[in-house]
């Protein structure tokens, strides 16, 4: 799986001459380092002494952060997979009109899948740019900047991850999927860049 290869390895993978994995599964890479590095940062701010009652808080969006890692990880796989069924889909036979009516429900269902990963991704990487903003500033000031790369690669993450989604969206003939998930994808990148935005002035600040 990708997902245990070696950094070197995987990184060599994305750079050698196969279209997967790509953009989605590096998106989806980016959301888990953020989730990693933010678990990092509340786990070096367990001075009860020091934070107080704060340190109850940042447990738990510690653990909070676990499990969004766990899930952005198992997502670089799950986009890769979802690019080869499309793949897949346009490999399939079209001599006869049967044929071809099989091929295109294929594609289609499989269109479908590779937007909604990538939109999976997007929610949880938003998700970890929110938790940088709850503890932003509320944590060990050593840290701080781990922090910063933290909101830099959820910020990469959800743009990353809304580009996928909207690549796969032109070939989807359900319109209604097409309106929700482009409603969504809008919304999650305007509160993304507006939180992003926030999360950098805190953070500078206390690096200053």
């Amino acid at each position: 799986m990708l997902k245990d290869l070696f950094l070197e390895k995987f990184v060599q993978e994305v750079a050698s001459d196969s279209p997967a994995p790509g953009g989605g599964s590096v998106a989806a890479l980016a959301g888990a380092q953020s989730a990693g590095l933010l678990s990092m940062y509340c786990n070096l701010s367990q001075n009860r002494d020091k934070l107080g009652d704060i340190v109850d808080f940042l447990q738990e969006s510690g653990e909070e952060a676990r499990n969004l890692m766990t899930r952005l990880l198992e997502a670089i796989d799950e986009d890769t997979a979802a690019f080869n069924r499309v793949m897949e889909a346009f490999r399939l036979p079209k001599d006869s009109e049967e044929d071809k009516a099989r091929r295109k429900e294929a594609i289609q269902e499989a269109t479908k899948k590779a937007a909604e990963i990538p939109l999976q991704t997007a929610r949880s990487s938003f998700r970890v740019l929110s938790l940088v903003n709850e503890t932003a500033g509320k944590g060990n000031p050593m840290a701080i900047t781990d922090l910063g790369v933290a909101n830099l690669q959820a910020y990469a993450g959800i743009t990353g991850a809304c580009y996928n989604v909207r690549i796969n969206l032109g070939t989807i003939k359900d319109r209604k999927l097409v309106e929700d998930f482009d409603r969504e994808v809008d919304e999650i990148l305007k509160k993304g860049q507006h939180m992003f935005e926030e999360n950098k002035k805190i953070i500078e600040k206390e690096i200053q």
